[in-house]
């Protein structure tokens, strides 16, 4: 290889390690170019299929030791129909992946989201309870099954990454109004 292919190389490298970055880091900071696209289309499916603006939304996906939890919340209180339409979407959502249903992920992403074979395969082995919280809900997914505890992780990380959202609370971009 010439060095000037080995730069070019290099270069690449580096802008995909910085846009990987950017789009995981648990912000909304902008990644010129194909990202930023791709993360609006997801934003406006996001709207479709969840009923509710995902930009004044808030999005966490945290991994734990026996499975994880997936919270939305409207980042301002003062919205009781945005609020009504998250817990509505979170009971959906937990109903739907214990029937080992993923459409709406997939409807979100436009892809088969990573993990969902294995919590379709599992789901016997698996439990998903939805919890209202002050401004949405969270899921809760639990299990003792070590493959289907590395498949919600898996699931966990497209999703912190594809909604540029936070590992857990602490992190959350958006403080609470």
């Amino acid at each position: 290889m010439t060095e000037h292919g080995a730069g070019r190389i290099l270069l690449l490298v580096l802008g995909i390690g910085s846009a990987c970055k950017g789009a995981g880091g648990g912000g909304h900071a902008s990644v010129p170019g194909r990202l930023d696209t791709a993360f609006a289309a997801t934003q406006a499916r996001g709207r479709r299929v969840m009923g509710v603006d995902q930009y004044t939304s808030a999005h966490v996906f945290e991994d734990l030791p026996d499975g994880g939890r997936i919270i939305l919340d409207r980042v301002s209180g003062s919205d009781p129909t945005g609020i009504t339409t998250i817990r509505q979407h979170m009971r959906d959502v937990a109903a739907a992946f214990a029937a080992g249903d993923f459409t709406k992920p997939f409807q979100v992403h436009a892809a088969v989201v990573p993990g969902t074979a294995v919590m379709t395969a599992r789901r016997a082995a698996m439990h998903y309870q939805e919890r209202d919280r002050p401004r949405g809900a969270e899921v809760r997914i639990r299990t003792t099954d070590a493959a289907a505890v590395a498949a919600v992780h898996e699931f966990l990380a497209f999703q912190r990454s594809a909604h540029h959202a936070g590992a857990h609370e602490a992190m959350n971009p958006r403080p609470p109004s």
